[in-house]
């Protein structure tokens, strides 16, 4: 009985909100918008179609432009400019929560002027309002992202993201933007401008990686193996070295080490590997090396922790990439382009994989020339780390093995595999030496995919 009073009496207000909103005065339309705030629910997406219906579009743009002091409804005035502000935003990203509404044109088209609201405005009263109108209409549809790039929606979040409180909603909704912009960049639309800002949005998101114990931790950690992944991130290398905020480089490894050192899924531990290769490329080896910082954990965590993580994965993923990718060449009964697809994948994995370890093992004879106290890591853990460089070496002298039996002489993760033993062995000339002796001639015959093509041209 209960809930049915309560449905009449919201069905007695929608009514009398609807006879406002059609009112032929601007006085009786705000006062309909006005009853909206209070008594429509979000999810209530019915009751929010029929009153965007009935207000209309034009007068909520003549709103909006009133509270930027571009325009004026009859009843405006400067001292209600804040407040009509605040009202028009505040419908606007509710009526977004219907999709129809969100992705049409009278929404995309308000986002340079949501933009310029929050550009403008510091401490804005509305401003989770403004973050939740640009997410909903961006994300739903094309027009809504490119209109929130092209309005300056990357240079927006690299000046704000910073004073968003951690883990909060906000910073949250801010994320997601990033992640949809993403997107825009990948398409190689990359300016000296945008790589600066997005240089600040890593630091930031990076912050988040570390400190963050929860679902909004592996957003984190998704845009910043993107970013890492993409097209442009050697030349976001170069602004990322500069960058203020030193603590950034710290952050993730922090978040890299509590990744790889938990129960995640394969995905998100190889993206932390896909993070520690793009941070040794752009701090250098030594920053496999530093003092962990982990949320409730009190006891020190020793600096070579993620060290030994990242060897200890990439020797995990090194093991299962080739032994699919060998599965896959070798053994499996059809050889469709999906089966080369995976196959390709598989090889890109474990180009990283081998990356990582590689840069261990410069790091490691570095190290090697170091004496005594100045020595970064113990001489226990130097031969745990000797120890896993070793095993994961013989795991790639096994894959050659097999595609040498196989009479396999061509392919780029043949000569990455023989690169990588030939690393290891300019700093441990003795490792696996029977193995070595048995490969070497077989080695030095291997080529890569278009090696042959290459010495022709040149």
């Amino acid at each position: 009985m209960e809930a049915q009073s309560q449905q009449e009496e919201q069905s007695v207000s929608l009514q009398d909100c609807l006879k406002l909103l059609k009112g032929e005065r601007d006085e009786q339309r705000l006062a309909g918008l006005l009853l909206v705030t209070k008594f429509c629910k979000g999810d209530d997406l019915v009751s929010l179609r029929t009153i965007y219906d009935a207000v209309g579009p034009r007068f909520l743009d003549r709103l909006l432009r009133t509270g930027l002091g571009k325009g004026v409804v009859s009843s405006g005035n400067g001292e209600n400019r804040d407040a009509y502000l605040q009202l028009s935003v505040t419908v606007l990203s509710a009526f977004c929560r219907v999709n129809e509404i969100a992705s049409s044109q009278e929404m995309v088209s308000k986002i340079p002027m949501i933009i310029e609201v929050m550009s403008k405005e510091s401490g804005l009263p509305v401003l989770e309002e403004c973050y939740e109108f640009l997410y909903l209409v961006s994300a739903a549809s094309e027009d809504g992202v490119t209109a929130l790039y092209e309005s300056g929606g990357l240079k927006l979040l690299s000046s704000q993201m910073s004073t968003l409180p951690d883990g909060s909603h906000l910073m949250e909704l801010a994320m997601k933007l990033v992640q949809l912009m993403l997107r825009k960049l990948s398409l190689g639309i990359m300016k000296n401008d945008h790589l600066l800002e997005l240089s600040i949005i890593v630091a930031v998101i990076a912050r988040q990686f570390a400190l963050l114990q929860n679902a909004l931790k592996f957003e984190a950690l998704h845009i910043l193996s993107a970013i890492f992944s993409s097209d442009y991130s050697t030349s976001l290398h170069d602004a990322c070295r500069v960058i203020p905020n030193e603590n950034w480089a710290n952050h993730v490894r922090d978040g890299v080490a509590a990744i790889l050192q938990n129960r995640v899924a394969p995905a998100e531990k190889f993206e932390a590997l896909i993070l520690a290769e793009s941070m040794v490329s752009i701090m250098g080896e030594g920053w496999l090396i530093g003092q962990i910082n982990l949320p409730n954990v009190e006891d020190p965590i020793p600096a070579d922790r993620c060290l030994l993580l990242v060897l200890e994965s990439s020797r995990v993923e090194v093991a299962v990439l080739l032994n699919e990718i060998a599965y896959s060449k070798y053994e499996a009964s059809n050889s469709s382009s999906s089966s080369a697809e995976s196959i390709n994948s598989k090889q890109q994995k474990v180009t990283i994989a081998f990356s990582l370890v590689e840069k261990i093992i410069k790091l490691i004879s570095n190290i090697g020339e170091t004496e005594g106290a100045g020595s970064p890591i113990d001489e226990g853990t130097f031969t745990k780390v000797i120890k896993g460089l070793n095993e994961t070496i013989g795991v790639v002298l096994e894959y050659l093995q097999d595609a040498k039996e196989h009479g396999q002489k061509r392919g780029n993760d043949l000569l990455a595999s023989v690169r990588l033993v030939g690393s290891y062995l300019a700093e441990a000339p003795v490792a696996c030496e029977e193995k070595i002796k048995e490969l070497l001639g077989y080695m030095l015959s291997v080529e890569g995919e278009d090696e042959s093509r290459l010495w022709t041209a040149l």
